[in-house]
């Protein structure tokens, strides 16, 4: 068998980081992590060859050499999912799909031959097996969530590590928290699954023997979710092969704001190489955090708690929402107020949306309020719902906010802010680790400087960041070149799709 695995386009988004991966010549922020751990469940015997679009072309030549597509998607890439199995349907080629966006809406996909569904840890081997007889059903579902204990390493070897700026690692699933408008508990429950401190172990291994210097992003919706074991067993595990190996990876991941709580618990993420974090803050108003049941959130000096992950060298990123019903319009400026003084560099402002089975979607659907399906952008000014501030209202604020974060000079005065106070922690690495540090510094140095500092409207901001880092905080140069790439994509971004 010729398999060829698909992961389909994304359309640029905030997150989608477009205009930042040019001054580090890369095509896509991460890997298709689902299609690489799938591709390790498949039989050895069979032909496999992976195109992510967000890197290389679909080619005519792709679909005539597969005997079977495989396609994985989110729901933001419904589109691209489209035309891809459009594309497999002219060519002839079976289709198999899976993954979020078809397991939220499978019946919008008639022309995909086979949907595997949920967990394919559950489906995917009962598809293989009915494969193999010729009995292939076209539906297989399940309601299991299954330890994953024993979910294989990706198969790296599928993929070209250098066109991504992160790798990617899956420590756990769930999140024993519930709110309104998140599905995660709806993919993937409320108990909270982890892998073995082996596994990852030999996940850290496994990259590192293909060769992968640099980022490596633990995808969990909530990475302390599982705070007993992670402390007792998994991060002395992780530090242990990081001082090992001279700390060839920076670690980031995503965590619930309690972790502000733990001092013992942000202290040894950083001893195991965490960077970064970022936390579903959403709103500081604590009516919006009750009525979308946030209750980690609730009751909390958010601007201390975000400090204190800071302090210990943590860089916070954080996601925010816009549209909740009781929102009034006093919230636009305490947001960007909120915002600028917690010196979180990379804030995603987004407008409250229902995805599909969460208890938000069922709300608004007994409330005759819904407007269709989330289309998995929630900064593109659509909402799949009536808000009850007037929609007109809502964007002109919304736009307000980001004009008042990512204009040039409140941003460089937030990042300058935060290089002030930020005390990353200096790990002892190899001289093989230190010398691509420096290269990978002044490369990005020269190609910032000229697409910021000569060509960008905020070249006066940028220079005047840049010497003051020099002469301040030289240590921090790097991430300051980070920040200021991070701020033209989101300008870009809020230029072309936002703002008109």
């Amino acid at each position: 068998m010729n398999l060829l695995l698909v992961y389909p386009e994304y359309p640029d988004t905030f997150w989608g980081f477009k205009h930042a991966l040019k001054f580090i010549s890369k095509k896509a922020t991460q890997p298709p992590l689902g299609l690489l751990t799938v591709a390790a469940m498949l039989p050895e015997g069979w032909n496999k060859k992976l195109v992510d679009m967000n890197v290389q072309r679909l080619k005519k030549k792709d679909l005539n050499w597969a005997d079977l597509v495989l396609i994985s998607a989110m729901s933001i890439q419904k589109e691209s999912a489209r035309e891809v199995v459009a594309r497999c349907l002219e060519a002839g080629v079976r289709t198999v799909a899976g993954g979020p966006l078809f397991t939220a809406i499978p019946e919008e996909f008639a022309d995909v031959d086979h949907l595997v569904l949920n967990e394919a840890e559950v489906t995917l081997p009962q598809f293989l097996a009915d494969f193999e007889k010729g009995q292939a059903a076209r539906l297989y579902t399940s309601d299991k969530f299954i330890s994953i204990e024993n979910t294989p390493a990706p198969k790296w070897d599928l993929l070209n590590m250098r066109k991504y700026a992160s790798m990617n690692i899956q420590y756990s699933r769930g999140c024993p928290y519930d709110c309104e408008f998140c599905d995660i508990s709806v993919l993937f429950g409320k108990k909270v699954r982890t892998k073995s401190s082996k596994q990852i172990v030999a996940e850290l291994e496994n990259l590192y023997t293909h060769g992968w210097r640099g980022d490596v992003f633990f995808v969990d919706d909530n990475f302390i979710g599982h705070r007993k074991k992670l402390k007792q067993k998994t991060l002395p595990a992780m530090i242990e092969w990081m001082e090992k190996r001279g700390h060839p990876f920076a670690l980031g991941t995503e965590a619930s704001i309690d972790l502000s709580d733990d001092a013992e618990l942000m202290q040894m993420m950083v001893d195991a190489g965490f960077d970064s974090v970022f936390v579903g803050i959403e709103t500081t108003d604590d009516d919006a955090l009750s009525e979308c049941g946030k209750i980690q959130n609730r009751n909390r000096d958010m601007l201390a708690c975000v400090k204190r992950i800071q302090q210990t060298g943590l860089q916070v990123t954080a996601g925010f929402i816009l549209g909740f019903d009781s929102d009034r319009s006093s919230v636009f400026d305490r947001l960007t107020t909120f915002i600028q003084k917690s010196g979180i560099v990379s804030a995603m402002v987004g407008l409250l949306n229902a995805p599909r089975n969460t208890r938000l979607y069922q709300r608004l659907k007994e409330e005759n309020r819904l407007l269709g399906y989330h289309n998995g952008n929630n900064t593109d000014l659509s909402m799949n719902f009536v808000p009850k501030m007037s929609y007109e209202t809502l964007i002109s604020g919304y736009k307000n906010v980001l004009a008042g974060i990512y204009s040039p000079q409140p941003f460089y005065n937030r990042v300058k802010a935060f290089l002030r106070e930020f005390k990353p922690v200096r790990h002892k690495r190899k001289r093989e680790r230190r010398f691509r540090r420096a290269i990978g510094r002044l490369i990005a140095l020269v190609k910032v400087s000229i697409g910021i500092g000569i060509i960008g409207k905020e070249r006066r901001q940028y220079w005047n960041l840049l010497f003051w880092t020099l002469f301040k905080r030289p240590a921090l140069l790097s991430l300051a070149l980070g920040f200021a790439a991070y701020g033209h994509h989101f300008r870009k971004y809020f230029e072309d799709y936002i703002a008109p």
